[in-house]
């Protein structure tokens, strides 16, 4: 369970995370956190946030945010907010850029940034600190909440990793997921509740 404080660095894709408030501090409306860029810190892909407001303010540096079609070069005091739209950023300056995030409602953000860290750091991304195939596809449908593909109706996103998300599972690869806190017990896929 995340904590303010806590601290998760991705040496993949640059980036530092402390988290300011967590779900739990603000009974689920926000998780805030700052988020420290290397001068090449990026986020790893385009993605949209089907039910979550996620609001940059950039407190030092430059940051390139990529919203919908058009480009947006924030600055200090600046501040991003990329409702509903395919976005991507990156550290576009020299120096690390320091950004305060908040992202409402909470859902399991926390929770995606820890697992998406933790497979960085275990070499379980490529070199743009995207989850390879098998994880990707458990990690989709895990945070389908949270972060969508951009551009390709759900259904078929579904459908595509489910035969992928079939063999990460009988490869032991689902267990990370299993145990994710969800609303303080542990999280238990379709299958396991199918079994029970």
């Amino acid at each position: 369970m995340a904590y303010a404080g806590q601290i998760l660095e991705n040496p993949v894709s640059g980036e530092r995370i402390v988290f300011c408030k967590t779900s739990a501090d603000t009974d689920g409306e926000l998780v805030a956190f700052e988020l420290l860029l290397d001068p090449e810190g990026h986020v790893p892909g385009a993605h949209v946030h089907p039910e979550q407001e996620e609001r940059f303010e950039v407190v030092k540096g430059t940051v390139k945010f990529q919203k919908g079609l058009k480009t947006i070069v924030a600055r200090a005091g600046d501040t991003v907010v990329p409702s509903g739209t395919i976005h991507r950023f990156a550290n576009a300056g020299d120096g690390p850029a320091h950004v305060l995030v908040e992202v409402r409602p909470a859902l399991r953000m926390e929770q995606l940034l820890e697992t998406a860290t933790a497979l960085a750091r275990e070499g379980r991304t490529n070199r743009k600190g995207m989850p390879k195939p098998l994880e990707l596809a458990l990690f989709v449908r895990e945070f389908e909440r949270e972060v969508r593909v951009p551009l390709v109706p759900a259904v078929l996103v579904r459908a595509v990793l489910a035969p992928l998300a079939r063999l990460a599972a009988r490869r032991g690869l689902e267990e990370r997921y299993q145990q994710i806190p969800v609303g303080g017990s542990t999280h238990r896929s379709d299958t396991d509740q199918e079994a029970a």
